[in-house]
């Protein structure tokens, strides 16, 4: 009997090198405790199984929700059925049990199987509530920002400051400073001030939208005919990438967000800026040009 020796070629054995003991462990100690699994600031990195790092105090909270209450829940339930699993198949196969039960039901487990996911739903509910009411209620805004999804970038509009206006359109890769950045860079930023509360409405003027940033906490659709609002209050300077998120066509992986907090004198510094580059020329509807236009 001839026993075939297998070869495996040298890309598979490249790739069997790569995933190391080391990545193992690391996929092993981020499921174990989530709450370390997070990924640089404002994007995300390789390997990340969690959240990325928070830059707003909503997202810390969510973190937190989901690290210490519903990941320890969630943990303990697939425990506690695969042991009673387990258990049964070790307690209650047919060699150690020639004759099968005839037992119906148990009034205590009954009980304890209907009180204690109840329970469990409102260790789960009270914070959730919270959550949902601090992102829904937004509070006096310092800044405004109107966002227009268009298939396949974003208009944005800050009616606080001359009407500035500009779009955002996804570089290309040979544009990129970054290769990491594909997908995720844009030729103008959004730029927002820290510690400053930004109201964002949202809105489309074709097919439907989603406006995303992780670090924040905030997604919210954008709709055709109709003005969302949300907001968020960056605590921690950077830039901060975002997609949208909701299916919008082909092109729809193709336009990312992109934010930049900055200081409240940048900020100002920026406001001069875009003020000449971006903002609405002044129209004299009382030109001859505008007349001739009109007929």
């Amino acid at each position: 009997m001839q026993i075939k020796q297998y070869i495996l070629p040298s890309s598979s054995k490249h790739l069997i090198n790569n995933f190391s003991m080391k990545n193992i462990i690391k996929i092993l100690f981020f499921l174990l405790i989530p709450s370390f699994s997070l990924a640089n600031e404002g994007i995300s990195e390789n390997w990340q199984l969690s959240f990325q790092q928070p830059a707003t105090d909503l997202m810390s909270d969510i973190i937190s929700f989901h690290s210490y209450i519903l990941m320890p829940i969630i943990t303990g339930i697939s425990l506690l059925v695969l042991g009673l699993l387990l258990y049964i198949m070790f307690r209650f196969n047919s060699s150690r049990n020639h004759v099968a039960s005839t037992t119906t039901h148990n009034t205590t487990i009954e009980i304890l199987w209907t009180v204690i996911p109840v329970i469990l739903l409102i260790i789960i509910a009270i914070p959730s509530f919270r959550l949902l009411y601090v992102s829904e209620t937004i509070p006096k805004a310092d800044i405004t920002i109107k966002a227009i999804g268009n298939q396949w970038y974003w208009t944005y509009e800050y009616p606080d400051f001359d009407d500035i206006s500009f779009d955002a359109n996804m570089l290309a890769d040979h544009e990129l400073s970054d290769p990491k950045l594909r997908l995720l860079e844009t030729d103008t930023q959004i730029v927002v001030p820290v510690d400053k509360v930004v109201k964002l409405q949202l809105t489309s003027a074709d097919v439907l939208h989603a406006w995303t940033i992780p670090a924040f906490g905030v997604k919210m659709d954008a709709v055709p005919g109709r003005l969302n609002e949300t907001w968020f209050k960056a605590n921690k300077e950077g830039i901060y990438y975002g997609q949208c998120s909701e299916l919008c066509g082909p092109k729809h992986a193709f336009m990312p967000i992109n934010v930049k907090v900055v200081s409240n004198k940048e900020f100002e510094e920026w406001i001069k800026f875009a003020k000449s580059e971006y903002a609405s020329l002044e129209i004299n509807y009382s030109d001859d040009t505008f007349e001739m236009a009109k007929k």
